[in-house]
C-alpha cells in the first residue's frame, strides 16, 4: 500500500525530528566504545553511517519537497 503525499510528509518530519537525533546519539555511543580510533577511520564511519541511515527511508523522502501531486488544479 502506497503512502499518500500528506502521510509521507508527516513521516518525513517525524523521521527528521525524532529518528535522526536518536540515530546520531546511537552512533556517537557506539563510536565512544572504540576508544578514540584514528581520525580518518572515525570520519569514514560517520560518512558511511550517515548514508546508511537514509537508505531505508528514501521512498518516504522522495518528492516531499515538491508540490502535492494529488492537489486539485495540478
Amino acid at each position: 500500500m502506497a503512502l499518500s503525499y500528506k502521510a509521507r510528509r508527516r513521516w518525513a518530519l517525524v523521521i527528521l525530528l525524532v529518528g535522526l537525533p536518536a540515530y546520531v546519539v546511537a552512533v556517537i555511543t557506539v563510536l565512544s566504545f572504540l576508544d578514540r580510533p584514528p581520525i580518518w577511520l572515525e570520519f569514514m564511519v560517520y560518512v558511511l553511517l550517515g548514508i546508511l541511515w537514509a537508505l531505508p527511508f528514501r521512498f518516504i523522502f522522495r518528492g516531499v519537497g515538491q508540490d502535492d501531486p494529488d492537489a486539485p488544479g495540478n
